[in-house]
């Protein structure tokens, strides 16, 4: 990589940690898009996988306890047991499909989201394991694992702490089982592991940023032109990819 495309990147993992802050999700689908363009799906999702499993590691004693362990245990079984399946997608499919796959990930969910379309969820272990199991293939493939668990979890009626909980131990934890796909179908590549590690500063700054910023601005504004921006780049990259 030249020193445009560290630098570039760098802006790009600085914007998703403000996002991330503020919202308090959408790291993985800013970053993965964008970073695929330039770097390539596979060293994208590394990246995402390795700065969205790490950051919250030091708010996970806090939440692990508040969390609602009887709905957050089978889907995170699931997602480790489906995430090498999401792997060998990412492993095998052409690079220009895979940048596009991602970006239809993004513009989907993206759409769901900023229209507000409710998802109707059933509170059974089976419903659980079935969304585990979807979000645990598309981490392997493309990072994004997070939103169909967000949809599911937003449609339990869990309260504000115990849902925030939830969503962060679910997303350290896909981002590990995602790691360990990539670990089992041989994409881990050293040299974007050490340049995850040297951006990991820049996302956790970012983040913090964000969350002070959220104080002092308009979060669902700031959210809407959030998903605005992801719909955008989304559907440039299916136009252009």
């Amino acid at each position: 990589m030249s020193t445009v495309d560290i630098l570039i990147s760098a802006l790009i993992v600085c914007l998703a940690g403000v996002v991330r802050g503020v919202t308090g999700f959408g790291g993985a689908m800013v970053m993965s898009p964008l970073l695929a363009l330039l770097i390539g799906p596979q060293a994208a999702v590394l990246t995402a996988l390795l700065l969205e499993g790490f950051a919250p590691l030091p708010l996970l004693p806090a939440v692990a306890r508040i969390a609602n362990w009887k709905v957050m245990r089978p889907i995170i079984a699931a997602a480790f047991v489906a995430a090498p399946i999401g792997g060998l997608l990412l492993a095998h499919v052409e690079a220009n499909l895979m940048r596009k796959a991602i970006a239809v990930v993004v513009l989907s969910f993206a759409l769901i989201m900023f229209f507000g379309v409710q998802i109707r969820t059933r509170a059974s272990t089976s419903a659980r394991l079935a969304v585990g199991g979807i979000g645990g293939v598309l981490v392997g493939a493309t990072s994004m694992g997070g939103p169909p668990v967000i949809l599911y979890l937003m449609a339990s009626g869990e309260s504000l702490p115990v849902l925030r909980a939830n969503l962060m131990v679910y997303v350290a934890a896909a981002s590990f089982a995602g790691l360990a796909a990539m670990g089992i179908t041989s994409v881990l590549d050293p040299q974007i592991v050490l340049m995850a590690m040297a951006l990991a500063p820049v996302y956790l700054a970012s983040a913090w940023f964000g969350g002070r910023l959220f104080r002092h601005v308009n979060e669902r504004l700031f959210r809407r032109v959030t998903l605005l921006l992801l719909i955008t780049v989304s559907a440039v990259i299916l136009v252009a990819a």
